[in-house]
């Protein structure tokens, strides 16, 4: 096992915590991840983990060693795709998460044009509505849409999404079609609940009798939600009002089974970021993931 491989092995157990984990993530034997981590030890005179029953944890040299152990592995990728002239030589494993709807209306039936430039590159495509842990799930990447909580994590911005309102023609012929905020209070909305925290999101619009600024107005609902998918299909069954971005409900609005309401009176765009854990030294198969993936979205984004 070459120094290089002995620093990725120690990186994976830096980042679980746990020799295990990290053994299963690589899909190697647990003792090869221990004889690795010791053989590096043994080469630098130094102890880089303390280890007990239940946790690992780093010492300040193995925080020390961490850190320049990403740039030099990094390094070596990039070192060696620089030999590599042509996009498919680009070749990897690249771990990646987003949101359930995006993944199926927008990525997954354009991944052929990305495998046609990058056909050496193997991706695993996590989808779904919750947050992602990406280092206790060694995911390299994660797409997220909306406010950003505070984190360590690095967040490249690939754009902002066009809301729209909208509902079912059932559901306006039954409760009439709002024209203005201030109708909102006759009709119903199906509500969402975030899965992290099972907070109900309000309705939300930007007012322009309020210099542009945000309103918000907690709605009566008959039914109420915490995955996208579920959320436009109450939508489409004539359960109430919607509020989402335009791509998400863009086929129902063209064939018909959606309707856009209070055109004047829409949400703040939604900010869409790719979050990854380090600022320097990207491996290259993620540089090219990222810049596809911001081609693809930008045509649903609003211009800046």
């Amino acid at each position: 096992m070459d120094r290089i491989d002995q620093l990725s092995i120690f990186m994976r157990v830096a980042d679980t915590g746990s020799f295990t984990e990290a053994a299963q993530q690589l899909d190697v034997p647990r003792a090869s991840v221990s004889t690795a981590v010791q053989q590096l030890e043994t080469r630098l005179g130094v102890r880089l983990l303390h280890r007990t029953t239940r946790r690992v944890a780093l010492t300040p040299d193995g925080q020390n060693l961490l850190d320049r152990a990403r740039e030099l592995v990094a390094d070596m990728e990039e070192i060696e795709q620089q030999f590599h002239p042509v996009r498919g030589a680009v070749s990897g494993r690249l771990h990646v998460e987003m949101p359930s709807r995006i993944a199926r209306l927008l990525v997954a039936p354009m991944l052929p044009t990305f495998f046609a430039e990058y056909p050496a590159i193997e991706l695993e495509l996590g989808s779904s509505d919750r947050v992602i842990d990406l280092v206790q799930e060694a995911v390299d990447c994660a797409l997220r849409v909306g406010p950003l909580s505070s984190s360590s994590l690095v967040a490249r911005p690939l754009g902002l999404l066009q809301m729209v309102n909208c509902a079912s023609p059932a559901y306006l012929a039954r409760h009439g079609t709002p024209q203005v905020p201030s109708d909102l209070g006759s009709h119903w909305a199906v509500n969402y609940a975030s899965p992290a925290s099972g907070r109900v999101a309000p309705w939300e619009w930007l007012s322009a009798a309020h210099q542009g600024q945000p309103q918000q107005l907690a709605m009566s609902s008959l039914v109420t939600v915490n995955n996208a998918e579920t959320y436009v299909a109450c939508a489409l069954a004539g359960l109430g009002l919607v509020q989402v971005p335009r791509y998400d409900v863009q086929a129902h609005l063209q064939a018909g089974e959606l309707v856009a309401v209070m055109p004047e009176a829409v949400a703040a765009p939604m900010p869409v970021h790719l979050l990854y854990t380090h600022r320097r030294h990207l491996s290259v198969r993620m540089q090219c993931f990222a810049r596809w993936l911001e081609a693809l979205l930008r045509p649903h984004c609003l211009a800046s």
